[in-house]
């Protein structure tokens, strides 16, 4: 698949809305590439060597603990890129990002990347829209990991995650959601049994299938409506 021609054409949020000029003068630096189930972006500690802008799918951005065991601290879609400490002029990756909802990403090197994001730019006014919304998005989850259950944070993530996809399948595993939601695998089974026995979605094989996104919404905590709303004031509509 190539990268697209205009700007127009690019199902990344931020690439669609930079003008026709300035998006001619990225696109030598991008390049299309697939995003498997799994696939690692980068590692604690590791060089930044390009930053990721998702066309599809959701990358995961992971704190992992000594003992292996992993809690999801941001997520990134088509509408950011990956990953933001990128801005602060520190090339090294301050937690694990890695693809959890299969998709396709354009990367660019990180040097072209700063390059273009020095004086007024489109693209700068763009990123740091987006860094506003990605710094509430993990604010607010800090107090719904708190406050909300278990069964409405799952909701509000599988709408999060529908967001990022095209049509009502999201290929998702227990073990991500288990990472997702800061439980064990076991419960991860009852909570999604219990939503597909309302209806709400049929879950097997490590596919979801939305069937009553309505009905998600209202099983969801107040976290998903909130940053809902904060996605249209500063990035524009959302997908769904």
């Amino acid at each position: 698949m190539n990268v697209p021609l205009h700007a127009a054409d690019c199902s990344n949020l931020l690439l669609s809305q930079l003008p026709e000029e300035e998006y001619r003068q990225l696109k030598p630096f991008l390049e299309w590439m697939p995003c498997p189930l799994k696939s690692s972006f980068y590692q604690r500690g590791q060089t930044i060597d390009f930053v990721y802008f998702p066309l599809s799918g959701e990358h995961s951005v992971l704190a992992i603990m000594e003992n292996g065991s992993a809690i999801e601290v941001g997520t990134v879609g088509y509408e950011g890129f990956s990953t933001i400490e990128a801005l602060t002029g520190n090339s090294i990756a301050l937690e694990n990002v890695t693809c959890q909802i299969p998709g396709e990403a354009l990367r660019m090197p990180i040097g072209p990347f700063l390059e273009a994001m020095e004086g007024k730019t489109a693209l700068r006014d763009m990123v740091y829209r987006y860094l506003y919304f990605y710094l509430a998005q993990v604010s607010q989850s800090v107090a719904c990991n708190r406050l909300h259950t278990t069964e409405e944070r799952f909701a509000k993530w599988l709408l999060m995650c529908h967001d990022r996809v095209t049509g009502d399948e999201i290929a998702i595993t227990q073990e991500f959601l288990a990472d997702m939601l800061g439980v064990h695998r076991p419960s991860v089974s009852l909570i999604a049994r219990g939503f597909q026995q309302l209806e709400l979605i049929r879950y097997s094989r490590g596919l979801v299938h939305i069937v009553d996104r309505a009905g998600l919404e209202e099983a969801s905590c107040e976290c998903y409506a909130t940053m809902r709303k904060r996605f249209v004031q500063v990035l524009g509509k959302p997908r769904h």
